[in-house]
């Protein structure tokens, strides 16, 4: 019996996977969006086993998201690499000091990366990068179709690229609109030269339920390009609203040295009806080539939960640790912030073995940058706990943790006081808040937890280790989905603290924090 793999290889909010071989080795990228740091990378050398070795963008210089927008900032970046130096293009969309495609450059994967390379006269986003064997290098992206038809009509151009003064030079070209008659948001190009033909991956129909990946080719880099008869060659719109993998779409491509090929792309796990709290999450499938053409997980062409793995020698790597002790002078990899970086507010010196987050005025329900660290939602049915150790001055302060989907769809499950210490769990849908339930509290340390199981969220707290007691049970989750709220993201699990619009110096010091699993293997 052959060994298998279960998808998605990336769980969680990990969506517009692009992915670049470099010997043995893989390397993987996805969005972060309005996250800091951005654009997580990962190793891999059996394409199963993944760990992050870094960010791309993880200093101010590089990356400025200060008020930016929910779901605004990092979208779909590209890797390549060439001749020794590794490259990720990608779009910062509605930037306030930068925005539109840039490139930055690292001759090692986990960094450094350069400063962003901006690129003018390159409208759109889902850029791309292609190298061919004369040592050319183009640039492929989308933008507004110049002659548009309808809404949502895009089209896909390349123009070379001169990677020594790092500008666009030469004409561009229109190579694609779409495959199928009236596409909209053809987006997310590839481009790969494989067997003496130029091949053209998109996606089209929007990162939602109607997402599709297509194939057109070319003898020359410039076109012109013709489509796949066989298009679609991947999506899951047909199979259902009730279809367990839905949204297969932003696809990239990948041989191994053995000869197989390879998609990463995207997808969905729809749970408690259509609704995707863990948001869009980085899958795996097979391709074989057939007269020219490739085929997508052949035999079912569907997305499936299991595979047979790669014929590649299996590499695992240490898993992240269930309980970060914040022993360490940094944060692990796991960890984001909202917009800026998590110095501004935090720190793992003040108190060694703790995470001192400030007291400040900005709020979680603002998109701003409040006193925030988090971690995604990656299971369907998890636990994440954390010890506190916070005394409120007044009914302004808080500190606690967080399910959060953007500031205007969230839980907070805080330490406050009004006018005595209270846990108190608060809900906020569209904007407006509605307070589910609250306890009293004796001052000084607390333990709190969530756990999900589906949509049902469950909240408890106790005085000392594992006494828990249960505060709210069967709280509907479905505001943490993007078809309730709206926007790209999924679902982050965090701590927090504020001072609600008022000065304070006050600060509230988490001990750990302990996300698990409690799924069945």
């Amino acid at each position: 019996m052959s060994k298998t793999f279960r998808n998605p290889i990336l769980p969680g909010f990990y969506p517009d996977p692009s992915i670049c071989r470099v010997g043995d080795d893989y390397y993987l990228v996805t969005s972060t969006f309005e996250y800091f740091p951005g654009l997580p990378i990962f190793h891999s050398r059996d394409l199963i086993h993944w760990r992050q070795i870094g960010h791309v963008l993880d200093r101010s210089s590089q990356l400025h998201l200060e008020n930016i927008r929910p779901s605004g900032g990092l979208y779909a970046p590209t890797i390549r690499f060439s001749q020794g130096t590794f490259y990720v293009i990608n779009t910062l969309v509605d930037g306030k000091t930068e925005s539109g495609n840039f490139v930055v450059t690292a001759t090692n994967p986990s960094g450094p990366w350069s400063e962003p390379n901006w690129l003018d006269s390159a409208p759109g986003f889902d850029p791309s990068l292609f190298f061919d064997d004369d040592g050319s290098a183009w640039y492929i992206g989308n933008r507004m179709a110049l002659q548009s038809q309808y809404e949502g009509h895009t089209e896909i151009w390349l123009q070379e690229l001169d990677l020594e003064a790092m500008r666009l030079v030469g004409e561009p070209r229109v190579l694609w609109d779409g495959a199928l008659k009236g596409a909209v948001w053809a987006e997310s190009p590839h481009l790969y030269k494989i067997q003496g033909h130029y091949y053209l991956f998109i996606s089209e129909a929007g990162t939602a339920h109607h997402h599709a990946v297509t194939v057109a080719r070319s003898k020359t880099v410039t076109g012109p390009y013709e489509a796949n008869r066989g298009n679609p060659i991947l999506t899951h719109r047909h199979l259902g609203l009730d279809y367990p993998i839905v949204g297969t779409g932003h696809a990239d491509l990948v041989e191994t040295p053995a000869g197989e090929w390879w998609l990463v792309l995207l997808a969905m796990r729809p749970y408690g009806g259509y609704f995707y709290n863990l948001g869009r999450e980085t899958f795996l499938a097979p391709v074989r080539w057939e007269d020219g053409w490739p085929i997508v997980s052949p035999g079912t062409g569907r997305v499936e939960f299991s595979y047979p793995v790669p014929n590649l020698p299996e590499q695992t790597w240490p898993d992240v640790p269930r309980r970060d002790n914040f022993d360490t002078p940094e944060l692990a990899l796991h960890w984001n912030s909202l917009r800026t970086p998590y110095h501004e507010f935090g720190s793992l010196t003040e108190r060694p073995g703790h995470l001192r987050l400030r007291l400040r005025p900005p709020q979680l329900s603002e998109p701003a940058s409040p006193s925030f660290i988090g971690r995604r939602q990656q299971h369907i049915h998890f636990s994440a706990q954390a010890a506190l150790e916070f005394t409120p001055q007044n009914e302004r302060e808080c500190a606690g943790l967080v399910l959060l989907q953007n500031n205007n769809f969230h839980f907070r499950f805080i330490v406050t006081r009004d006018p005595d210490f209270l846990v108190r769990l608060i809900k906020r849908e569209n904007g407006q808040e509605q307070i589910l339930a609250e306890q009293p509290l004796a001052a000084g340390r607390v333990y709190l937890k969530v756990e999900g199981h589906e949509q049902a969220y469950h909240f408890y707290r106790a005085d000392t280790p594992d006494t828990w007691q249960l505060v709210a049970q069967n709280v509907d989750g479905r505001i943490l989905s993007t078809p309730v709220a709206g926007g790209f993201v999924g679902t982050y699990l965090g701590m927090y603290a504020s001072s609600n619009g008022h000065p304070s110096t006050n600060n509230a010091d988490f001990d750990w924090f302990e996300y698990a699993s409690l799924e069945i293997p």
